[in-house]
């Protein structure tokens, strides 16, 4: 546990259960039968459509965290908004890479510049440029503040991304769950896809969590060394004094 009540080292009931959920998802994945077309590549589904949805809840979280601050001026929002945004990148660049894998055996290419990856690829890059953006200002306040207007306007492109395969029709095809004519798939299939998605939903709330908790750490870090106060790994270290050494050598 650390000085906020975070605790850090070790495994939270919540990482045991997103580890046991992906264990229990992966197992069911393998138990549905090869796609008639795409045979067994095509059980990357249920890793590649949760894994996007989990992305969208995670930039979700960061626009309402970035709407908090900026309503209430509260650090812990900010704290939330970089752990959400992070979390969110990460499972967006895993979303490309599982659609690749896909991609290969299926279209007979790892990427094609369709609309849908097109729009992904640039909302993955929006939001590294988001966490890019807190690395370049050193002031908290600020930090969060332009970050949180960041993250507010970077939220528009959920929306476009996720209808792009409606609104121009290329080689990616249309959605499976979320279907304008409804979902596509029964029995376990349709349980096989929930399984990943509540296992990707709790291994993202399990990273946001610890992600959350090193902001907070950092924060605190940052707050010591602006006052300087603090037993900082750097002030235990005594900086040489030459002239003085010098000095009393000669004497």
């Amino acid at each position: 546990m650390n000085a906020s009540g975070h605790r850090m080292g070790g495994a939270s009931w919540l990482d045991r259960a997103a580890l046991a959920a992906v264990a229990g998802a992966l197992a069911l994945a393998f138990l549905t039968p090869p796609e008639a077309t795409q045979g067994n590549v095509a059980r990357l589904f249920y890793l590649h459509v949760p894994s996007v949805s989990v992305a969208y809840m995670a930039f979700a979280l960061a626009l309402v965290a970035s709407v908090g601050y900026l309503v209430s001026r509260r650090m812990a929002f900010d704290h939330l908004a970089v752990a959400a945004a992070e979390v969110g990148v990460v499972f967006t660049g895993f979303t490309i890479l599982a659609g690749m894998i896909w991609a290969k055996p299926t279209w007979g290419v790892y990427w094609t510049w369709s609309a849908r990856l097109t729009l992904t690829a640039i909302m993955l890059f929006v939001y590294i440029g988001y966490l890019a953006l807190r690395r370049a200002i050193e002031d908290p306040q600020a930090r969060a503040r332009r970050a949180a207007i960041y993250g507010i306007v970077s939220v528009v492109q959920i929306p476009v991304v996720h209808f792009s395969v409606v609104w121009w029709r290329d080689i990616h095809q249309l959605g499976t769950v979320a279907n304008p004519t409804g979902i596509q798939m029964d029995g376990i299939l349709l349980v096989a896809f929930f399984a990943g998605l509540v296992a990707f939903t709790l291994v993202a709330a399990a990273l946001v969590t610890r992600r959350y908790a090193l902001a907070v750490l950092e924060a605190g870090v940052h707050d010591a060394a602006a006052r300087g106060a603090g037993a900082l790994a750097g002030d235990a270290v005594e900086a040489p004094r030459i002239g003085a050494r010098a000095g009393e050598e000669h004497g």
